[in-house]
């Protein structure tokens, strides 16, 4: 170990996902000195390090998002037109789609993110309000009393320590570290049906019951070529090992069918790869389309994996029984279980001409900054969770609980908004799929405010949600509009010499908070009364003109499934 150093900054960001990203950002706007800490050498989070395309809602090109957010997909698409051999036709899309894959109007490969991201933050670096430290995670915080006064970070690759001080602290970690390493009250799995009143919720009380992890990886398919990779030591397990509510071993085609919970085929290959909106697994996450790009350089596609078949349900990340042991062994499992279903892809998955295995199919370890291709980071979909002054249920989103056309309950306190449905993957506990269709909801102040600790803000998936509203709340553009909140939060709170907790007691304050963010940063905090009360299923069928083609989310209420 090396000899520890000492900071003091105006805030310390820990994480430097989407959200840990954006409330640095939003506070070194504001006037603040940051550090942000991040365990990889990537900024990003799920987007990069993580290799997981944009997860988005219909309205996501309508106008009705973050101008941060807005200003992100922008510059992706501007890197692209600067820097890779696009066909001209596609270069002046507005609407510029790298992948054309079906889950966001805006697929591209993980390093762009990167390049965009460090562009987005390069002003604010140079002038030192932000100082991003690399491969740094939190392994100490000492707190006193109802506040936490330092928190030490170690240099993954050194073992130097840094311990940092600073009036607030940003929890923006994948896992909510700090919220254990601080004492902060919080939650972990599923809440009992009878403590949150959510039709869905648990039937009692399940710490283990987490939302599955996967570790994604890009791929393309050469045709004619040989890439198989190793054959991973647990490969037998995952071709033969079947579980009660799976219809099938992970090794296979078979997949549930969130519409009717029933199992399906899938299929790798539907029709002409060149194709758009196929149905089949390379067209889902697709990250580059060929067709976009100059075949002179560009001869192939390369999809995201980051399919059903690869969530790893085994083992939770965090709970009271879970050492680091525990958890290594569970991320150690999950990446055999990916490059175990490439492996058997590459050489046993059925083809529709009878024969076995796509052996032309090839990792591209140079995409994910890796030397095994597969993300950096495992894709974490659920966390430990604050408890926070106030918490979002099921029956504040969810169409099934509301009155059809009411909407989203509409929070005086709100400081941004997102969508996404509630969904749920299986979980550790071997619950299978929950898939709840959402209105357009809020992101209230107060679920971002620890019952307790006075100068924490949660900035990732660990604010006041529900195992279940975790679900609606985890994604993309929703996390990183809970880091502009926190970070305009703080900042707000530096300035007028206040905090977090009587900003949530005044009304006052919180239409300051709202202020700034709505009038100064040109934030929205609600949606527009038409758009709210809009099912996105309605909103495929046309009913807003605003939306060029919006993907379809629409599922109907399916039971909890052990």
């Amino acid at each position: 170990m090396g000899h520890p150093s000492e900071r003091h900054t105006d805030l310390l960001v820990v994480g430097g996902g989407l959200g840990g990203v954006a409330a640095a950002r939003t506070a070194a706007r504001l006037g603040l000195r940051v550090v942000l800490a991040e365990e990889t050498d990537w900024l990003g989070g799920q987007l990069t390090a993580q290799s997981v395309p944009s997860d988005e809602h219909p309205w996501i090109e309508s106008g009705h998002t973050s101008p941060g957010y807005h200003e992100l997909r922008t510059r992706i698409r501007d890197y692209y037109r600067r820097n890779y051999p696009l066909r001209p036709a596609a270069v002046e899309l507005p609407t510029l789609n790298p992948g054309l894959g079906n889950v966001s109007r805006l697929c591209h490969e993980p390093r762009v993110g990167v390049a965009v991201i460090d562009e987005m933050l390069a002003g604010y670096r140079s002038a030192d309000r932000i100082s991003v430290l690399y491969e740094h995670v939190p392994v100490a915080a000492t707190t006193d009393g109802d506040r936490i006064t330092a928190v030490t970070l170690e240099n993954r690759r050194t073992g130097t320590r840094t311990t940092v001080t600073a009036p607030f602290v940003v929890d923006a970690t994948e896992l909510g570290d700090l919220l254990d390493l601080a004492g902060v009250e919080h939650v972990v799995g599923a809440e009992s049906q009878a403590e949150t009143g959510e039709p869905y919720a648990s039937p009692v009380a399940d710490p283990t019951d987490q939302q599955a992890i996967t570790w994604c990886f890009p791929l393309e398919y050469r045709p004619g070529e040989e890439h198989v990779v190793d054959r991973p030591a647990s490969y037998d397990h995952w071709k033969t090992h079947v579980d009660p509510f799976w219809p099938g071993p992970q090794l296979s085609w078979e997949k549930i069918d969130i519409h009717t919970m029933k199992g399906r085929t899938n299929r790798i290959f539907e029709g002409d790869l060149d194709g758009v909106h196929l149905p089949d697994l390379w067209h889902f996450r697709r990250i580059r389309a060929r067709s976009q790009f100059d075949p002179a350089l560009v001869d192939t596609d390369i999809t995201l994996v980051n399919w059903p078949n690869i969530d790893y349900w085994e083992s939770p990340l965090v709970g009271a029984d879970i050492d680091q042991a525990a958890r290594q062994t569970a991320l150690r499992r999950c990446r055999e279980l990916s490059l175990s279903y490439l492996h058997w892809m590459q050489t046993e998955a059925p083809r529709p001409d009878g024969g076995h295995g796509y052996p032309g199919l090839r990792l591209r370890p140079d995409l994910t900054g890796t030397d095994d291709g597969l993300a950096k980071s495992a894709y974490i979909r659920e966390s430990r969770r604050i408890k926070a002054r106030f918490t979002v249920l099921e029956q504040h989103v969810a169409v099934v609980d509301r009155p059809d056309g009411a909407g989203a309950v509409v929070f005086p306190d709100s400081v941004g908004i997102g969508h996404y449905n509630i969904d749920l993957h299986p979980s550790t506990a071997g619950v299978n799929y929950v898939n709840l269709e959402c209105y357009p909801f809020q992101i209230p102040l107060g679920a971002l405010v620890p019952v307790r600790v006075r100068n924490l803000l949660p900035a990732n998936k660990n604010i006041g949600t529900t195992h279940i509203t975790n679900g609606c709340y985890r994604l993309h553009p929703v996390e990183w509009s809970i880091g502009e909140a926190v970070g305009a939060l703080a900042a707000y709170c530096v300035t007028a010499h206040s905090e977090p907790h009587a900003v949530a007691d005044s009304p006052e304050r919180t239409a300051d908070v709202q202020r700034l963010l709505a009038d100064t940063l040109g934030i929205p905090t609600a949606w527009p009364d038409e758009i709210r009360r809009m099912r996105p299923s309605q909103a495929a069928r046309g009913a807003t003109p605003v939306l060029a083609k919006p993907r379809q989310r629409s599922v109907p209420a399916v039971t909890r499934t052990i």
